[in-house]
């Protein structure tokens, strides 16, 4: 359990899971393509939930997508669905579910097409994070027009659950953006 009091955190880091979220991986750069993946599904399960609803059920998708491995996800049949639409601890939308298989065949032809999803993701900023200077996350944009791009090539490739505000919490939780405010401890780091 992380001590809140201690340093100064984004305003919405006050309790957890969303304390050790925040100190060990929110706007962190990741380069690891099964991470990406895992973000990936877990930005567009969140889809009109609030964050800490998925990072309570973390554990619970692991489990269910296969720690995160694409190509098993891919491969996921009917018989899997339905029995992924029993599982209480991840969110049971079929819509949703089916989106993550289908992303994760559309993820692994990128991957094909650019060696790694990592290659292909951060070219959207030029491969180096867009670090960014807000005082209080109330000043934090839902999306931008780097997110808007990512979300329009994304659904051209075939994804489904990447508007452009998943694509911006996906740009966040993956540090291809930094959005840790100005006042927060991690801000400098």
């Amino acid at each position: 359990m992380i001590n809140q009091t201690v340093k100064k955190r984004c305003h919405w880091a006050k309790d957890e899971p969303n304390l050790t979220y925040h100190d060990f991986e929110w706007g962190r750069p990741q380069h690891d393509d099964q991470k990406l993946f895992e973000f990936l599904i877990l930005e567009g399960a969140q889809a009109g939930l609030s964050w800490v609803t998925i990072l309570k059920r973390r554990d619970g998708y692991r489990e269910a997508f296969s720690g995160f491995d694409a190509k098993k996800v891919s491969k996921y049949s009917q018989k899997h669905v339905e029995k992924l639409l029993l599982d209480e601890s991840i969110i049971r939308n079929n819509l949703k579910i089916h989106s993550a298989i289908s992303n994760a065949k559309n993820f692994i032809k990128i991957q094909k097409e650019f060696g790694s999803f990592d290659l292909y993701l951060w070219g959207f900023v030029n491969y180096k994070p867009i670090k960014n200077k807000f005082k209080k996350s109330s000043d934090l944009p839902v999306s931008t027009a780097i997110s808007e791009k990512l979300s329009n090539d994304l659904k051209k490739r075939g994804f489904s659950f990447v508007g452009p505000t998943i694509c911006y919490a996906f740009m966040q939780a993956t540090g291809m953006v930094c959005d840790h405010t100005s006042e927060c401890f991690l801000y400098q780091k």
